[in-house]
């Protein structure tokens, strides 16, 4: 244990002997090179998972869980605004440094290669061929294959299915 060092038991016009001075610069640097208390700053549990449990799920750290369509959507979206950024401000700064470009040629300029590219994208994203189907079966087989048109209308929703 320490000697008690507040201001109550301390005598401002107290003087060290040397010994004392030797045992004070002792206990300070025995102080200064303890060791840290080994207190744990993780902790990883082991113990299985339950494969139920009444726990809500957790939002994980990071884009918010989407389906596949929507993730393509939203990378889609960002390089397209991306593009439109860039497209612009090439624009602007033509604009800007030359002093005399026209805006409306410079939009026609800078938005063709945008719209052709958006074009084509489109273009080849139609152009895919529906796969084809091959079933193969030893035995006999029954199938059958109907098309159903569903209609609902009315404020009382009344839906009728016809093949």
């Amino acid at each position: 244990m320490h000697p008690d060092t507040s201001p109550a038991t301390t005598r401002p016009d107290a003087v060290m002997s040397d010994a004392e001075a030797a045992v004070e610069a002792r206990r300070i640097i025995a102080d200064a090179y303890r060791p840290a208390p080994t207190t744990p700053t993780a902790y990883r549990d082991t113990s299985p998972l339950p494969t139920r449990g009444d726990t809500p799920p957790v939002i994980q750290p990071g884009r918010p869980p989407m389906s596949q369509g929507a993730t393509d959507a939203s990378v889609l979206m960002l390089a397209g605004g991306a593009m439109t950024a860039m497209v612009g401000g090439t624009a602007a700064v033509l604009m800007y440094v030359s002093q005399y470009a026209d805006p409306l040629v410079c939009g026609l300029v800078f938005g063709a290669p945008t719209a052709l590219l958006l074009a084509l994208a489109r273009l080849l994203k139609g152009a895919k061929p529906e796969p084809d189907t091959h079933h193969h079966y030893d035995g006999p087989v029954y199938q059958d294959q109907r098309n159903i048109h569903t209609r609902t209308t009315g404020v009382w929703a009344k839906t009728t299915n016809q093949p």
